[in-house]
């Protein structure tokens, strides 16, 4: 197979996005990183992050009594011959109502582990996803004076934000996170908690300058998939 030079071969082009304020008013643009925004999604990798992911959501508490712990009489229901029925050595073996349960589930651990370079990747992938169908807003900043949901919704509007809307903030913005959170449709996460499920069930991705990833962040801020915990599957 022949191989492309260094200097000839295909570089990634930058991704620029304007930049607009919470009245929806655009006050720049700006260079989405192309490591993180413009590469061609692995959808086999984001698939088994986002399966990781969920696994690790799992409680692991569904958990059945086995022949040793259900209650009855440990000795032969009748004599072995001459009655007529079957033969049974005790009425805690599985084919007896109430027995025990044989090879039924046991409390254990869902979790998966996942090498960091594919979590990684999987976001990446996401994020260029996201990218490629316009999806990714960029705020300057967020101007709430106090905490106010009629504001919030009003700047959604204005940005044009529909549907489920993953909305990135520093936790240090309290009055961001008030104004939002009461929004059943808006999901919102600290940069150090984006990860790759998050972005692909959102609709809309929206960071403000702050936020917006670069692939010049460390390791441990590129968002490694968070262990919530969830209903039972």
């Amino acid at each position: 197979m022949a191989t492309v030079p260094a200097d000839e071969a295909p570089t990634r082009q930058m991704t620029t996005v304007a930049v607009r304020n919470p009245t929806g008013k655009e006050t720049g643009s700006v260079d989405l990183d192309p490591e993180v925004f413009d590469i061609e999604p692995n959808v086999a990798v984001m698939h088994q992050v986002v399966t990781a992911q969920l696994a690790a959501r799992r409680r692991g508490t569904q958990s059945t009594k086995t022949k040793a712990e259900v209650k009855g009489g440990p000795g032969k229901p009748w004599r072995q011959k001459g009655t007529g029925r079957a033969r049974h050595g005790s009425i805690r073996n599985p084919q007896w109502r109430g027995g025990g349960v044989a090879l039924g589930p046991k409390p254990r651990s869902y979790r998966q582990r996942t090498p960091k370079k594919m979590v990684r990747l999987a976001l990446r992938s996401a994020l260029s996803d996201r990218a490629r169908d316009e999806k990714v807003i960029v705020v300057d900043r967020w101007q709430f004076e106090s905490p106010r949901t009629k504001d919030a919704i009003a700047a959604l509007s204005a940005l044009q934000a529909e549907g489920r809307v993953l909305l990135v903030a520093e936790r240090e913005q309290a009055e961001v996170w008030k104004s939002f959170r009461n929004l059943p449709h808006v999901h919102l996460i600290s940069p150090g908690e984006l990860n790759a499920y998050d972005v692909l069930v959102s609709d809309v991705v929206v960071f403000t300058l702050d936020t917006l990833p670069t692939s010049e962040l460390p390791e441990a801020d590129v968002g490694e998939p968070a262990a919530e915990e969830g209903d039972e599957a």
